[in-house]
This record gives structure tokens, sequence and C-alpha cells, in this order.
């Protein structure tokens, strides 16, 4: 057990050690053996494979896919995704957008690697080795990690060693799930970044921070003048009620996966307030009619 949380923390090639010397995509079931069979090869039919419901990543650069997709063309897969069996067919553990390109492609058969795991287990494999990529966007991170401590029942330290992150990085990225709606897009969009983030969060009224970010998107302000400006509203706010605001509280758990997963089917445009009393409001951003269709037939199925 040591031995893999030590390799969750460095991708998936530490949690497949035999990864790194199977080159050749092409090979048909192919097994690497260590004592027992750990993973294999396969070239899958691409009708077989569904999606990975626990994909971190919820934007795919399209511009970027299309190019992969050309390239899939002319040279192939270079490199397999990671599946899991699932019934008569495959799941995605790793490599969607490898997937969604070849799909594109119109290859019939992608080679994958096989391997055996439970849903925890794929969660943390899928997670993991997205972060360790360092493509995700900011927010994308945070809604990992709180999904990872959520339904891997980890503490912000356990999960910082497992992703191989000081765990005032965690906290930091974790942080971000408070800021409105608004604010997230931008950091998605890289708009703003960790630093003006940072600086934004050290107000605690969201209309504050709102104007904040404004400004920052604004007159392009640079970390340092984004900090000043934040400190100099801070004073303001000091000096007009005549003594220090209280730091806003922390959510509840069960607010974090209503922000999950209300906010996966609006692209994580999503906010909300919570008083100390329980009471408070929730903002959902939606940038067309399909994202409500898609919301009100997922609630409209549940038993």
């Amino acid at each position: 057990m040591a031995n893999r949380r030590d390799a969750l923390g460095k991708g998936l090639g530490a949690l497949i050690p035999e990864v790194d010397s199977m080159k050749t995509a092409g090979t048909t079931d192919y097994t690497a053996r260590t004592g027992k069979s750990l993973a294999s090869i396969s070239e899958i039919p691409v009708d077989k494979i569904t999606a990975n419901p626990y994909q971190p990543r919820n934007n795919f650069d399209e511009t970027a896919l299309s190019e992969l997709t050309e390239s899939i063309r002319q040279l192939g897969i270079i490199q397999p995704i990671t599946v899991r069996r699932m019934g008569l067919g495959y799941q995605i553990i790793s490599g969607e957008r490898r997937f969604k390109a070849a799909r594109a492609a119109g290859l019939r058969t992608i080679p994958a690697y096989i391997r055996e795991t439970d849903n925890q287990g794929m969660l943390e494999m899928a997670i993991v080795e997205n972060i360790q990529r360092e493509d995700l966007d900011a927010i994308e991170v945070a809604l990992s990690f709180q999904r990872l401590m959520d339904e891997c029942s980890l503490t912000q330290e356990t999960m910082a060693d497992k992703v191989g992150k000081k765990r005032a990085t965690v906290a930091n990225y974790l942080r971000l799930l408070k800021l409105p709606a608004e604010i997230q897009v931008c950091i998605r969009d890289k708009r703003i970044s960790m630093g003006h983030a940072k600086a934004i969060l050290s107000l605690n009224d969201p209309e504050a921070q709102q104007s904040l970010c404004d400004e920052i998107v604004r007159k392009s302000l640079s970390v340092r003048q984004a900090e000043t400006k934040a400190q100099n509203m801070l004073r303001k706010t000091q000096a007009g009620s005549g003594t220090d605001k209280k730091p806003a509280a922390e959510l509840p758990d069960p607010y974090y996966r209503v922000l999950e997963i209300i906010g996966k089917y609006f692209g994580n445009n999503i906010s909300l307030k919570r008083s100390e009393q329980g009471k408070g409001s929730i903002t959902i951003q939606f940038s067309s009619d399909a994202e409500v269709e898609s919301f009100l037939k997922a609630i409209e199925n549940i038993n």
C-alpha cells in the first residue's frame, strides 16, 4: 500500500512501472509481466470504449484537438490510452483527448493499456494523471482536489502527499472554489492568474472581490498592483466600519459537492454563499439553452 501511495504523486508511469518499457503501440494483447499480469496493450475497437465519468477536465481546446486529430491521421497513435474493463466494453482511465481525436480521425481501433481497478482507484489515477500533466486550468485542479477529498475520504495533508504538492498549495487551490462564478471563469480562461486570485481572496465581500477582478482584467494589473489595490480596499473597509471584518467561514463539505455536481452542467459557472445560520444562495450562469436542458434532463431522471 505504501508503494502505491508514493506512486500516486508521480503520475501514471509510477503507478504502472511497466508502461515506460511498453512502446509498441500496435501490439495486440501484449502483456507486461512481473510475476503476474499487471497491464497489457491491446488494439480495442473505438465503439467499445466509453468516456471516463471521473474525468477532471471540463474543457478541451478545440484547436489543439483538431491539430491532434490531423497528427493521428498522419502518424497514428503514439501513446496508448489507459482503460479498464467494464462488462463487454472498456472505460477510459486517462487519454480521453487522444480518444476523441482518434475517433474524429476515423480510427476503428485504438491501442490501450488495460488496467484492473475499482471506482476509487480509477478516480485517483484519472485525477492524479491529469494533475501531474499540469495542463488542467486552476479551477479544474481545485475541483479535482475537492473530489479526491470527498470521494476518497482524504484529508488535505494526505491528498497533498498523493499528488506530490505542498499542503499550502492544495489549500490555495481549494480556496478558489469560494470565489464567485464570474471570477472562477476568469481564472479558467487565464484572464487572471493564481497570484491575482490570492489577492482577490484577501477580500471577504463578493462585490469587492468582483470589483477588483474587473479592474485587474480591465487595466491588466500585475499581481503586485492587485495586492496593493486589495490592501487599500481592506483599509477603507476597516476604516469605515471601525473594526476588522470577520473572515469568511469555511463551507461545510456537502456544499462543495453541490458546487461540483451542479457545476459540471454549467462549465463550473456557479457560486454559493452561506451565512453562519445556514442561509444563503446559489448563483448559476449558463451559456446556452442546451446547458439548462441537460441539467433538467439529469434531475428528472433521478429516482
